[in-house]
């Protein structure tokens, strides 16, 4: 039965969706039958993997129209993807009077879990409906924390999220792992930040760090991972070692 990770935190631009796409294919590339949650209406992680963004049937459908998930799947060489579309954008206002409304994402995931090892959700940058859905279906969270000023701002509010769900809706939630973002080994601030983060979350922090790297940034635009744009930059060797540190980790 594959484990359920949510890749969450309600800041943007911390490389949520980056680590959620270029881990999905590195551990793919590693042999694992991965499937990638598109759970953000901005779809990035859908184009991200090569999935044209849906204007049509997405997870939305399953959600809201109880369309068998395993049906709206799509394939890739890169892992598979369960995409998004914005339609999701109205899916949290739209639930508020469904019967146990945060479990929604967990009942169309869990038949799932059969055929895959590792189901990653990417979750949109906000601690809303659709974010507690996620971390009700979620067996760990993963929280992509960027090297920079302010990079503990708002996990406290994260971390307060996740001990109430733990105790009210979902009591197997854990943190998985933090993984350092955004890394500049060129500069004191990012070994500060990096310290701080590990103080703060002693024995969940990743030694592997991403590293700033312009190949990261360009590679979503070619809807691919960055081991298909460039196999050889650093920040595709950085989540190579990602993966196999969460192989490791079991």
């Amino acid at each position: 039965m594959g484990k359920i990770i949510a890749i969450v935190n309600q800041k943007g631009g911390v490389g949520k969706t980056t680590t959620a796409v270029n881990l999905t294919a590195a551990l793919k590339e590693a042999g694992k039958s991965v499937l990638l949650c598109d759970f953000d209406p901005q779809a990035n992680a859908t184009s991200g993997l090569g999935v044209e963004k849906r204007q049509g049937k997405s997870i939305y459908h399953a959600i809201i129209d109880g369309m068998e998930a395993e049906k709206l799947v799509v394939r890739t060489k890169f892992g598979d993807v369960l995409p998004s579309s914005s339609a999701l954008a109205g899916a949290g206002v739209e639930l508020i009077n469904v019967d146990d409304r945060e479990h929604c994402l967990r009942k169309i995931l869990e038949p799932l879990r059969e055929s895959y090892d590792y189901i990653f959700i990417d979750c949109p940058p906000s601690l809303e409906m659709l974010t507690l859905n996620s971390l009700c279906a979620a067996h760990g969270i993963l929280v992509p924390v960027q090297c920079e000023y302010y990079a503990l701002e708002g996990l406290s509010d994260l971390m307060s999220t996740l001990r109430a769900v733990k105790r009210k809706l979902n009591p197997d939630l854990d943190i998985f792992g933090v993984v350092l973002t955004m890394y500049d080994g060129r500069t004191n601030f990012s070994a500060q930040v990096a310290q701080e983060v590990r103080r703060h979350f002693p024995g969940k922090v990743f030694a592997t760090m991403i590293p700033r790297n312009v190949r990261l940034a360009e590679a979503p635009s070619h809807g691919t991972p960055v081991s298909a744009y460039d196999r050889s930059s650093r920040g595709a060797q950085a989540y190579v070692a990602l993966a196999q540190e969460i192989l490791k980790r079991g």
